[in-house]
């Protein structure tokens, strides 16, 4: 039976599940050396209206760059500007 370790996404297959305007905040980068190789770990944090359906397995794309969705997004329903907070990350040579 498949669980959450073992079920995997069919990314050839992804489906747009929501689209239009959000605020993107750049967050730390920090490269990361050793000597097998030496990447550069870059994070942004979204915001998305309410209405947006994204969970803990799910890609981002920001202005072209896919993201990988980092934790559970948290959701914000009170005060004056309901919203969806996402940490996002992507790792590069």
């Amino acid at each position: 039976m498949p669980d959450a370790y073992t079920s995997r996404r069919d990314w050839d297959r992804a489906e747009r599940v929501w689209s239009g305007l959000a605020s993107v905040q750049p967050g730390k980068s920090y490269t990361v050396r050793s000597p097998e190789r030496e990447t550069t770990v870059d994070r942004v944090l979204v915001y998305l209206p309410p209405s947006a359906d994204v969970d803990s397995a799910d890609r981002i794309t920001v202005r072209g760059i896919k993201y990988q969705v980092e934790d559970e997004p948290a959701r914000w329903s009170g005060g004056r500007l309901p919203h969806v907070t996402v940490k996002a990350v992507r790792v590069r040579r």
